[in-house]
Formats: structure tokens, C-alpha cells, sequence
């Protein structure tokens, strides 16, 4: 059930993207004061939260948190207060003379109406037809993920997750922090593969990965520092062949995390040796 209201959430974005005639970059401000919601930055030395969305009887506005300077995740944080509205997640939120709700927006939250408004973000922001369309024209992997936010004017992070969604390459998303994971995204093609064991919250990178051994490194993931190296699935998903992939990391800066793009190139029966094809879109 609640994937289907994930799955409607992103959805009713898309409609709202096509029936509007939105073009990329999604202007979010536009779009609130198209329907009388301001919008206004919260003070950098306010943390906690990505942003709250605000009722004065039937006027609503949006502060969002610059504390994080990412363009991106600014723009995120105000899609996703966008998503509670058109969502219309109000009246539960606002019950009891409530008058403010914070979020904390980036696929972290247990909440479904935050999740959904999550999905809501990421289709409003990255429209599945218009993001593939960009997505297509570059390799797969962290260069496709890179020029997508780029066009987007996207996170790193939330686009590397839309691309998993929507990719038919064999491409995992890891955010972690330290030694654990916080949370993965994989694509259908590699879910696919036989004996795959999807990284849970929490769960302990691999010990011999990459990742785990950039995260001993404060510096790199402050600085935004980056690195790669070649990896295999059974490392990372427990999968029952040892099918080699790429393991290509990033630095998240403020947010304080890391960014791990694993990308297999799986046995392909009509594959015609080329050096290289077009990612493959849903």
C-alpha cells in the first residue's frame, strides 16, 4: 500500500510538471507564487530541519534551511514543502490550531507523508520523461548522475536516487556515514540479479570496499573528495556471482555523508561489442 502512494505521489508531480507545460529547471518559486505561497530562507545559523511549511487561516508559506548550501537541496526542501501542499497533506498536518510543520526532507524520514512528499519532490524536479532524456546522452554512472543534477539544478543525491529509479543499468545508490549504511537505492536490473541482498539501514559496509576506507577520512567527505576503484557484487549485495562493477565515490560536504554510485555491467545476450551504448531507460 504504501508503495502505490509513493509510486502516486511521484506521479501526480509529473502530471502537475506536464499539465503546466514546466520546462527544466523546475522554477519552484514560481510555481508557490502561482498559487499565493511565500516562500523565504531561514537564517543560515538555523539547523535541524530542511524546511517547514506554515497555515495562517488559508495563506500558507514556506521556510527552507540554508544552513546546507547546496542549491539543490534548497530547491528540494522547498519541493517537498510544495508536495505536502498539493499532496494535501494540510489538514491532517494543521489539526489541533497546529500552525507549523517542520520536515526534514531526503528519503531519511519513517513518515509516509514525508516519504511521499519526498517522491513528490523528485518528480516535480526530475520528471521522468524530460530527466531520461538528459540522463541518455551520457555514460552511466556518476557522469550521467553529475550532468542530470546539473540540468535539474538538482542535488547530487537526490538525482543519483531518481537515476536508480529509472535506469535499466545494474546501479546501486549508498548514502552512509562512518562505517554503516544509511540508506540504498538499486535498480530493478540489479534487485534482479540471482542471490542479491539489499543493504539495510544500519547495516556495516563491506569491510573491504572503497567506501568504508574513504569514510575513515573526515577531510573527504568535508572537502567533497572523490575516488574510484573497481568492486564485484558478491562484496557489496551478497550476490552469488563475483560479477565485477564500479565503485565511484563522493563527499557530500555539509551534509556529512558519502555517496557511493555502484554500477555493474551485467552479461548483456545481444551485447555487440561496442566500446560503449546509451544508458537504457524505463
Amino acid at each position: 500500500m504504501s508503495d502505490r502512494r509513493l509510486k502516486d505521489a511521484t506521479l501526480q508531480a509529473e502530471i502537475l510538471v506536464r499539465d503546466e507545460s514546466l520546462a527544466l529547471p523546475i522554477d519552484v518559486l514560481a510555481l508557490a507564487k502561482s498559487r499565493d505561497i511565500l516562500v523565504e530562507a531561514k537564517p543560515s545559523t538555523e539547523k535541524g530541519v530542511s524546511g517547514m511549511l506554515l497555515r495562517v487561516g488559508d495563506d500558507f508559506a514556506i521556510g527552507y534551511a540554508t544552513h546546507i548550501k547546496s542549491i539543490g537541496f534548497q530547491r528540494f526542501s522547498i519541493a517537498h514543502e510544495l508536495g505536502h501542499y498539493f499532496l494535501g497533506h494540510t489538514d491532517a498536518m494543521f489539526r489541533d490550531c497546529k500552525t507549523a510543520h517542520e520536515s526534514q526532507a531526503g528519503f531519511g524520514s519513517k513518515e509516509l507523508i514525508e516519504l511521499e512528499a519526498d517522491h513528490f519532490a523528485a518528480g516535480l524536479l526530475m520528471p521522468s520523461e524530460l530527466f531520461k532524456e538528459e540522463a541518455a546522452m551520457h555514460c552511466d554512472g556518476l557522469a550521467a548522475i553529475e550532468r542530470v543534477a546539473e540540468k535539474c539544478q538538482t542535488s547530487i543525491t537526490s538525482s543519483a536516487i531518481r537515476y536508480a529509479q529509472l535506469t535499466d543499468a545494474a546501479v546501486a545508490i549508498i548514502v552512509s556515514s562512518k562505517s554503516s549504511v544509511d540508506y540504498c537505492f538499486a535498480s530493478q536490473a540489479l534487485r534482479a540479479v540471482k542471490g542479491y541482498r539489499h543493504p539495510v539501514k544500519g547495516s556495516v559496509l563491506p569491510r573491504d570496499s572503497l567506501t568504508r576506507d574513504f569514510n575513515q577520512t573526515a577531510s573527504n567527505i568535508a572537502r567533497g573528495e572523490r575516488s574510484d576503484d573497481l568492486t564485484d557484487l558478491c562484496t557489496w549485495f551478497r550476490a552469488d556471482d563475483e560479477i565485477e562493477a564500479s565503485e565511484e565515490v563522493i563527499g557530500l560536504g555539509d551534509y556529512g555523508r558519502t555517496l557511493t554510485i555502484i554500477t555493474a555491467d551485467l552479461p548483456d545476450e545481444d551485447e555487440s561489442g561496442t566500446e560503449w551504448t546509451a544508458p537504457r531507460f524505463r
